[in-house]
């Protein structure tokens, strides 16, 4: 009888044990198709990381009934490493049109609204650079709509 009982829990155990199995592998393979904000390529095989930022836009009222706004990048600071390839991938949320330029570089260009501009960049030395939307670039004029690409 005492062989019995010990042959059910075995066999119990080994149950439990593959539905486990299971469960970790069905869930692994189902959300083998989400994709990242942030990509981190494998240079060696060719991939080039990719960075989506969007813009956005903040706006509120005084007490005084006056109304304010400020437009931004989202997210605000990125990290690359110094020569790693990357895509800056920038959707046009909020505003009509952002004209931008890379401070310390020649990188120009263009975000419009409802649209996605894909910017090639790699920085060769380390520190900071600033995306500037050119029309917001400071308070007078709904800004600073800057963002900091940290360079290590």
């Amino acid at each position: 009888m005492r062989f019995i009982v010990l042959k059910r829990k075995t066999i119990l155990a080994f149950a439990v044990f593959a539905l486990a199995l299971a469960s970790v592998w069905v869930s692994a393979n189902m959300f083998s198709n989400e994709v990242p904000a942030i990509s981190f390529g494998n240079e060696s095989e060719g991939e080039i990381r990719e960075i989506h930022m969007v813009t956005g836009e903040f706006k509120t009222t005084t007490e005084d009934g006056r109304e304010i706004e400020s437009y931004r990048w989202d997210p605000g600071t990125i990290f690359l490493e110094a020569g790693e390839k990357a895509n800056l991938v920038l959707y046009g949320v909020n505003g009509h049109e952002h004209p931008f330029k890379i401070e310390g570089t020649d990188i120009t260009g263009n975000v419009k609204k409802g649209e996605e501009t894909v910017v090639p960049i790699q920085f060769e030395e380390e520190g900071i650079y600033r995306l500037i939307c050119v029309t917001h670039a400071d308070k007078d004029n709904n800004g600073p709509m800057i963002a900091y690409i940290i360079v290590d």
